[in-house]
């Protein structure tokens, strides 16, 4: 298992389907004879639910079905959805409230699901949601991110969802106590709402007495599992499948109300029901993302070296918790605590709190943007108070190449790393020596020009473990994955890399994804474990297939196992003439009655996680006038490891970036003190556009991971981990010198514009 992918950047096949409106999305494929769902959500934020009453809805004209929570109970269903829960600094666990898949009793969000109604035409549907008679009596939001308040929920007094810690707070203390330099900062990390391009769908039917869900997500088994659990079936019962998917970034990861709410009503019915989120609708009910704050300190020595770090983090989890919320700002987080600095003494403590909001949960990266924008952010304050230059400071507390395998403070154990030499190539492709050229240049112009570095880390997360089946037909072979694409390009990068393996032409190779009855199990798509792990499997079967065709072959022509080889291309056998390729040995081994060869299958487990890292160069330029930010330049160069597909990476580090830019720049989640989403529509919120985001410069600084086979390390949220405090130290350092000295994300223009006159009049009345 030495060999790795040979890096070709090869394009995309899959976008031909895309771009020409082939693909088969989850609203495409929904069988013609679908009724169609709409949900009723609540119009308030948090009450009681005193009158909730369907009948007139049931009689209306095209209506098969409506169904309440009440309903689903007397149809014995499990109605509490799946929820992490992580152990409190006292040992306890965190609050754990029953997540209703229909509101029960009483409402904790605008948009909380309340009522199913199931109809012949969407229109019949909503027509009918219209004279559910819903009273709601309104009981006191809590919106504050403070413990505190009215509880949400009984298990939760004070709101209170966990009260989370790491690391020896006493050590830390002493050591902050006795540092030559103490630099403190509050750091505000804004919440998002995903807004994939496609929103969340699916369809459920029942089919030969068996239950089939379709629906967009980002991988099928435990969507499978919760079936199960929620209905009282067997997995056997059950076929869940993913279509082409129009993006997922976390978000469509975790379990929702929807589908289970239509397999019920597949069931109850006979007839095929689907589901299609209108853009509102998502807005208001898919899971946020970040929504924290955080105070860090960081000690230095006299010689400028971190000797501690201590953090007290509050975490937005919404109404509820998601399915991974308490895990995101805790244990996630906590693995790149330190990122890429050589620091053993750390402490780290972490509140969540329940809002009147929707639920928080993963958003590209889960927990790693978070941690490295807070580290990334107090390591710049920290170069500013202390009177050095930030790259210098960043280079001074680096772990060493030396040092590696580096276990952190937090328990990770890091394999490889060259940071220095990532920064210097960083310094060159982002011609730091010309930055002060370019900042005159502004200057004349009456703009202000900053750079921000970012240097990160990343721990690739998700299931460690991964199956890879690889069967021959007689078009050429098919390979069967447990990950799911949401627009990565997996079928290119899958074929591309068993191709490289086996010579077999790539547009011979069929990736099958996201069926449970033609796979049987997989891990799904999170947490940048795609390609690494399911490559690793992929390369544990071609094993498997050398070895039962290397012993086929020796059969055939009676040799010794030993004297047959195979060169990536073909089979080559000692003093022979025959050097078949492992199609036609796959074919010879058809028509010889082997069966038994023409399928192969492999699961791996990898022992531990790969760590892609690298620098983040921005520069803005801002116009005091108006208070408007233009990142004006941006490079990346990451240590991916060994990659298959260079060009597949760059287009993930693109679309981090772009994710990263638009939530410093543009994206404000507003709600009023009532709990209403004011930003509901793309009209209020302010999604990035093409002309907020500069060409990105990409290139790679290689130190192939030592904890998988080919070297690699995952890039999927790579982008978004990097650009957050890259950003927000080049809007700081441009607005520095305008005596500006804290402003938080969003960098709207109106927020630049009042810190911009705030200095001014500090300065004048000073």
């Amino acid at each position: 298992m030495e060999k790795f992918g040979k890096s070709q950047s090869v394009k995309r096949v899959e976008d031909l389907r895309f771009l020409t409106g082939h693909g088969r999305y989850v609203d495409d494929i929904a069988p013609e004879n679908a009724l169609h769902a709409y949900f009723l959500r609540s119009s308030v934020a948090h009450g009681e639910i005193t009158t909730l009453d369907v009948a007139d809805a049931r009689d209306m004209p095209g209506v098969h079905l409506v169904v309440t929570a009440d309903d689903l109970v007397a149809a014995g269903m499990q109605i509490g959805m799946a929820g992490v829960t992580v152990k409190n600094r006292d040992g306890s666990k965190g609050a754990a409230p029953v997540r209703p898949i229909l509101a029960q009793g009483r409402v904790r969000h605008v948009g909380e699901a309340v009522a199913m109604i199931v109809a012949d035409s969407l229109l019949a549907a909503k027509d009918a949601a219209e004279v559910i008679m819903v009273e709601i009596d309104d009981l006191p939001v809590h919106m504050d991110l403070a413990v505190g308040g009215d509880a949400i929920h009984p298990e939760a007094p004070e709101n209170l969802a966990f009260d989370w810690g790491m690391g020896n707070a006493d050590a830390t203390q002493a050591a902050i106590a006795d540092a030559a330099h103490v630099v403190t900062t509050e750091v505000f990390d804004n919440r998002v709402i995903v807004n994939s391009m496609e929103p969340r769908g699916c369809y459920a039917e029942v089919v030969d007495g068996r239950l089939h869900v379709a629906f967009n997500g980002q991988g099928v088994w435990g969507t499978k599992r919760d079936l199960a659990y929620h209905f009282g079936l067997s997995e056997d019962e059950i076929r869940v499948t993913n279509p082409d998917v129009g993006g997922g970034f976390g978000m469509k990861a975790m379990r929702y109300a929807e589908p289970f709410c239509a397999a019920h009503a597949a069931r109850v019915l006979g007839r095929p029901v689907r589901w299609m989120s209108e853009r509102t609708e998502a807005m208001l009910s898919d899971n946020a993302g970040r929504d924290l704050t955080t105070t860090a300190t960081l000690a230095f020595d006299a010689s400028h070296r971190i000797v501690a770090y201590h953090l007290d983090t509050v975490a937005n989890m919404g109404a509820y918790n998601s399915q991974f919320a308490q895990a995101i700002q805790t244990d996630l987080f906590s693995k790149v605590l330190m990122g890429t600095y050589d620091v053993q003494t750390a402490y780290m403590r972490t509140r969540g709190i329940f809002t009147n909001t929707t639920p928080v949960d993963a958003y590209r990266g889960a927990g790693r943007p978070e941690a490295i924008f807070v580290l990334e952010r107090v390591m710049d304050e920290a170069a500013r108070q202390l009177g050095v230059d930030p790259w210098a400071l960043r280079e001074k507390n680096f772990i060493a190449p030396a040092n590696f395998p580096y276990t952190t403070v937090s328990g990770v154990t890091y394999d490889v790393g060259d940071f220095m030499q990532v920064l210097k190539s960083a310094a060159r492709e982002a011609d730091r020596d010309g930055f002060a050229a370019r900042k005159a240049t502004s200057a004349a112009k009456g703009k202000l020009r900053g750079q921000g570095l970012c240097y990160y880390i990343e721990s690739i997360l998700g299931d460690p473990a991964e199956t890879t089946t690889v069967e021959f037909t007689d078009d050429g072979a098919v390979i069967y994955v447990g990950t799911q694409s949401n627009g990565q390009g997996h079928e290119t990068v899958y074929a591309q890399f068993l191709s490289d393996q086996t010579g077999i032409p790539a547009d011979q190779i069929e990736v099958v994804q996201g069926d449970s009855d033609r796979i049987a199990t997989g891990g799904g798509t999170g947490g940048s474990r795609s390609v690494t792990v399911q490559n690793t499997a992929t390369l544990a079967t071609v094993d498997v297939m050398l070895e039962g065709f290397t012993a086929f072959l020796a059969d055939a022509e009676g040799v010794d196992a030993a004297q047959v080889s195979f060169d990536d291309e073909r089979f080559r056998i000692a003093g022979s003439n025959l050097t078949p390729t492992m199609l036609e040995v796959a074919d010879m081994a058809r028509d010889a009655g082997r069966d038994d060869l023409l399928t192969h299958s492999a699961r791996i487990k990898l022992d531990n996680r790969s760590f892609p890292n690298g620098a983040h160069v921005a520069e803005v330029e801002i116009d005091p006038d108006t208070g408007v930010v233009t990142v004006d330049r941006y490079t990346v160069v990451d240590d991916f490891g060994n990659l298959i597909n260079p060009m597949l990476a760059e287009g993930q580090v693109h679309g981090g970036v772009a994710q990263g830019i638009g939530q410093a720049l543009t994206e404000r989640v507003v709600f009023d003190e009532d709990g209403q989403l004011l930003t509901a529509s793309f009209m209020d919120y302010g999604m990035p556009r093409a002309d907020d985001v500069p060409m990105i410069g990409f290139s790679t600084e290689c130190t192939p991971s030592l904890y998988n086979p080919m070297g690699m390390k995952g890039c999927g949220e790579a982008g978004t981990v990097g650009a957050l405090a890259a950003v927000s130290n080049a809007v700081i350092d441009a607005l520095w010198d305008q005596g500006v000295r804290h402003v938080d994300m969003p960098f709207t223009p109106h927020r630049v514009w009042q810190a911009i006159q705030a200095a001014k009049d500090d300065s004048a009345a000073a």
